[in-house]
């Protein structure tokens, strides 16, 4: 299902999977994900359409979910949280019906930047800032470790992370 023009209104909402990009939306991620900030008429110039089109399209990627949001990416270090890990969690089995509220729970923390439900071994995957070394052993140790509903954990240390703006478009 093509995404609609923009004065038209769609019968159902749409979502992700109901949508077929074109060149030009292509054309309009792969600016969109290079610069967040661009503004409208940059954007349709760059991806050489009319302002009010490019507007229309950005608007149809929003509400069907294509976009799904914009944000600030801020370095945890200049937040004083130097050290990162990407943390494996494995969940009991009797823990897997309520994993909705867990990831809850998991990103009302302040060390969780992100949360990821994984297939595999571990069932999720969680990148974590912290300021010290003492700090992430005791978010690993005293709240994942001491949960009843997680049955372990695996830690591994980020020395470096690059934030790719290519990528499928």
């Amino acid at each position: 299902m093509p995404l609609p023009s923009a004065g038209s209104q769609p019968a159902r909402a749409l979502t992700p999977n109901d949508v077929r990009l074109d060149p030009v939306d292509h054309a309009i991620l792969r600016e969109l994900r290079a610069d967040a900030r661009i503004s409208n008429k940059d954007l349709a110039d760059r991806v050489g359409v009319a302002q009010s089109t490019c507007l229309g399209r950005v608007r149809a990627l929003r509400q069907a979910g294509v976009i799904r949001g914009y944000h600030a990416d801020i370095d945890p270090r200049a937040l004083g949280h130097d050290l990162q890990a990407m943390i494996a969690i494995r969940l009991q089995p009797h823990a897997r019906g309520a994993m909705g509220d867990f990831v809850t729970a998991l990103s009302a923390r302040r060390e969780v930047l992100e949360v990821y439900f994984v297939a595999g071994a571990n069932d999720f995957l969680i990148h974590v800032a912290t300021s010290s070394t003492d700090d992430l052993r005791y978010f690993v140790g005293e709240v994942l470790n001491r949960n009843p509903a997680i049955a372990g954990t695996e830690t591994n240390l980020i020395f470096e992370h690059t934030r790719v703006t290519g990528g499928p478009t």
